[in-house]
């Protein structure tokens, strides 16, 4: 376990030297800030909470962020120092290939939970106190859901960056291959199914069949666990009239986030185990 936090805290330096926390922290506010004030803006005097609009509106940012700033992160983690020649000096030490894999893996998710927790907490905190209702008075439990769901998503792009980076042999490819995968969960895959939807005219794919095509992408479980967190949310995101026999329970949910994580990062240690440096 010594070696592992060593390779924690060597990651974490690393990235705080390289000013990624910091940059990606102030771009995260920045874009946090401008869609809670934008999106709160419209609603006056109602009753409709400003945190819950910012909720909503966050988790459609993180969507499209997070995953690419996680995939950033971890794309070049392993082929990176492997081109540097850093990879063989650190196999030199008593250290396995999985615990260099997990130690990098929670420096980087300790580096992206800074980002989220201050860029979207700054957030979440300028609505509540501009507001005119009280600090307690809104909906913080969806908005630690967000914060929290926000940096599983981060995981499991991570683990998704690591198989990449473990399993190619240059950097370029691995970049290469970092944006395809964004782009097909974040974009490709829901434009994907649509085109499928509309071209079944005789209805031949169920309406549960359909639902769980769409929670294989952690991107759309994310979507559904956030959005459905509460009434408000939910009907501000067009998600009240979701019938009773679609919806999905927070532990089937945060199972499917779960595996996500588990399963490229136990890939990726296997590809590392087997790659030849």
């Amino acid at each position: 376990m010594d070696k592992v936090w060593t390779l924690i805290l060597k990651e974490s330096r690393d990235g705080l030297r390289n000013r990624w926390v910091v940059m990606i922290t102030l771009v995260m506010a920045l874009l946090a800030l401008t869609l809670s004030f934008l999106g709160s803006a419209p609603l006056g005097t109602t009753s409709v909470s400003p945190l819950a609009v910012t909720v909503v509106s966050l988790s459609s940012l993180s969507i499209f962020f997070i995953p690419l700033i996680a995939l950033l992160l971890a794309y070049d983690s392993i082929v990176g120092e492997a081109e540097r020649g850093t990879l063989t000096l650190l196999l030199v030490y008593p250290i396995s290939r999985n615990q260099i894999i997990i130690g990098k893996f929670i420096a980087h998710l300790f580096l992206l939970s800074i980002a989220i927790f201050l860029g979207y907490g700054a957030a979440g905190l300028a609505i509540a106190f501009s507001a005119e209702s009280s600090f307690l008075a809104h909906d913080w439990q969806s908005f630690i859901r967000l914060i929290l769901s926000s940096i599983v998503l981060g995981a499991v792009f991570l683990s998704v960056g690591y198989v990449i980076s473990a399993a190619v042999k240059d950097r370029s490819t691995a970049a290469a291959i970092a944006i395809g995968i964004w782009l097909v969960f974040v974009l490709l895959y829901d434009m994907g199914l649509l085109a499928i939807l509309a071209a079944d005219s005789e209805q031949i794919m169920s309406g549960e069949l359909v639902k769980w095509l769409m929670l294989i992408n952690p991107t759309d479980s994310y979507r559904m666990y956030n959005l459905t967190s509460s009434n408000e949310t939910a009907l501000l995101s067009g998600m009240a009239g979701l019938s009773a026999e679609h919806t999905v329970s927070n532990l089937t949910l945060g199972l499917i986030m779960a595996l996500w994580v588990v399963i490229p990062l136990s890939l990726a240690g296997f590809i590392l185990k087997r790659r030849q440096i």
